[in-house]
């Protein structure tokens, strides 16, 4: 009866590891990582021990190759690392448990380098549309409808590149460790919005 109960509560408590880890994965879907990238950090995560490719691919019902994929993809972002079971020839596996250090790894390699790249992008088309409205080299003038078709696009420009700006701030502060005030930014950001939207012809 004591070896029924034992096997009982171990195969409950590992339906409910299985359902952190589907529910961690479908949350790492959504913040732009494979689901089972997120599913197999949970399992380590949560299990008491190290974990063999073998048991990640029976726990997760996959291939072999999928586990190896999977496991240099974490290896690559810092988030499992290999340790060793004396006896066992085989690689086993640990989690990263400080949630802070993956986060503002994921942020730094991944967030504040796209919005980075998005404020770069926004300063050359905000420099085009200048060129655009500045007279040809015969001294001819942008016609008046043109000049304001592009003075509505350089505006709405203008508060694309203030909000990136918000943004690439708000990453670093977060990053830093530095306290952030969020009604402050919710003024900013009102501030920066257009006032109305651009007249269009019927």
């Amino acid at each position: 009866m004591t070896q029924d109960l034992e096997k009982e509560t171990r195969d409950r408590a590992q339906k409910y590891r299985c359902q952190v880890a589907d529910s961690i994965g479908g949350l790492m879907e959504l913040w732009g990582f494979k689901r089972i990238m997120g599913r197999m950090w949970a399992l380590l995560y949560l299990a008491d021990q190290p974990l063999s490719a073998a048991e990640l691919g029976e726990a997760l019902q996959v291939s072999p190759g999928s586990i190896s994929m999977t496991v240099s993809e974490l290896l690559k972002w810092g988030v499992v690392k290999k340790t060793w079971v004396p006896g066992d020839r085989r690689d086993y596996y640990l989690p990263e448990t400080s949630l802070w250090k993956m986060v503002s790894r994921v942020f730094r390699e991944r967030e504040l380098l796209a919005i980075t790249d998005t404020i770069d992008q926004l300063a050359s088309a905000q420099s085009g549309i200048t060129e655009l409205q500045a007279p040809s080299p015969s001294g001819e003038p942008v016609p008046l409808e043109a000049q304001q078709q592009l003075q509505r696009l350089s505006a709405r420009v203008q508060t694309l590149q203030r909000l990136s700006d918000v943004g690439q701030l708000l990453l670093q502060e977060v990053l830093s460790g530095q306290r952030i005030d969020l009604a402050a930014l919710q003024t900013t950001l009102i501030q920066h919005e257009p006032s109305s939207e651009p007249a269009t012809k019927s």
